[in-house]
């Protein structure tokens, strides 16, 4: 992202629709080209995937690529609000990709109405500067960790239960989501929002950390999160951010 190209300079319009950010001490026209250049994964539409999505898509992120295998069920609209009643029973992906595109003509948005797996993770993250994961089941989680590492692709993963929420970013040589959660310690499946409940702000609160660190880390380079784990509480509204350090003998980075 360092070599600029100059047909993808920022037109008149977009220079308009982000001039709320070019004018901020510290963003400048450089960091809103660096995100035009940027290419995203974002792994999951549900209740932090929509949200992190629409803010990327405001802010200018130039590519964004969305994967999810569901549909919009009545459920969903509690929370995720990418979607409304007349998008249930239409794939999630699709759903979010066609409002991104309405919101701003000026990004390119992909979609994938399947899950990632290994017949396609390791294609999808080899191509992106970032990837974003919120997904809510831990299989998926430990594929992208590994093919993030593997591909040496920034990852910055969000998720949100009950009143509570995480966020962490591996990026290089830093630890990974496995040094900080040994799969063979895999917390239970069952541990998803349709199981245990969610309030209707706790993924949004998470998204919008998940989607703020994003935009600093693709514009600005910096990167606060990396080998920490920061942990929100929705009912004290107390935020924490605990440090770790690299397992030596963690088989993925």
């Amino acid at each position: 992202m360092d070599q600029l190209d100059t047909d993808l300079e920022l037109s008149d319009e977009e220079m308009h629709l982000y001039s709320r950010q070019i004018l901020l001490d510290g963003w400048d026209l450089d960091a809103q080209e660096k995100l035009k250049l940027a290419n995203v994964l974002i792994v999951g539409c549900g209740g932090i995937g929509c949200t992190t999505a629409e803010l990327l898509a405001r802010a200018g992120v130039g590519k964004l690529s969305l994967i999810d295998a569901d549909t919009v069920e009545i459920s969903n609209l509690q929370r995720q609000i990418g979607y409304t009643a007349q998008d249930v029973g239409f794939y999630k992906a699709e759903v979010l990709a066609k409002r991104l595109q309405q919101i701003n003509p000026f990004i390119v948005v992909e979609y994938y109405n399947q899950s990632l797996d290994q017949t396609n993770a390791s294609t999808l993250i080899a191509a992106q500067d970032l990837v974003l994961d919120g997904c809510d089941n831990f299989s998926t989680r430990y594929l992208v960790n590994a093919l993030c590492c593997q591909h040496q692709v920034a990852l910055i993963s969000a998720s949100a239960i009950g009143f509570q929420g995480q966020l962490f970013m591996q990026e290089g040589d830093s630890a990974c989501y496995a040094c900080l959660f040994p799969k063979d310690d895999q917390p239970n499946e069952s541990l998803r929002c349709a199981d245990s409940g969610v309030l209707a702000t706790t993924p949004n609160v998470m998204a919008s950390l998940q989607a703020h660190h994003a935009l600093i880390y693709l514009g600005l380079g910096r990167t606060p999160l990396k080998q920490k784990l920061l942990l929100w509480d929705g009912l004290s509204m107390q935020q924490r951010l605990i440090a770790f350090d690299k397992d030596d003998e963690c088989p993925f980075c």
